[in-house]
């Protein structure tokens, strides 16, 4: 279910600027999760890194702060 609620927080983040901005500002995952808890989705570190990986570049830019996002669309110089 906790995998679910992560699933369906991306969805809402998509309709949502405010909202989307606000995670976008978390600077680790434990911060994400705490914002994204008070807005009703329970979910882990590890059930969250799983629901990032699924997601284009392009997605996961638009939801998470890329420093705290796995690194694999960013190439190094």
């Amino acid at each position: 279910m906790a995998q679910q609620n992560a699933a369906q927080l991306f969805k809402a983040v998509q309709k949502e600027q405010a909202f989307q901005e606000r995670l976008k500002a978390a600077s680790n995952p434990e911060a994400f999760i705490k914002i994204a808890e008070e807005r009703g989705y329970h979910f882990t570190v590890e059930e969250l890194e799983t629901e990032l990986n699924k997601l284009s570049p392009a997605e996961l830019a638009a939801i998470v702060n890329p420093g705290m996002a796995p690194r694999r669309h960013i190439y190094p110089r």
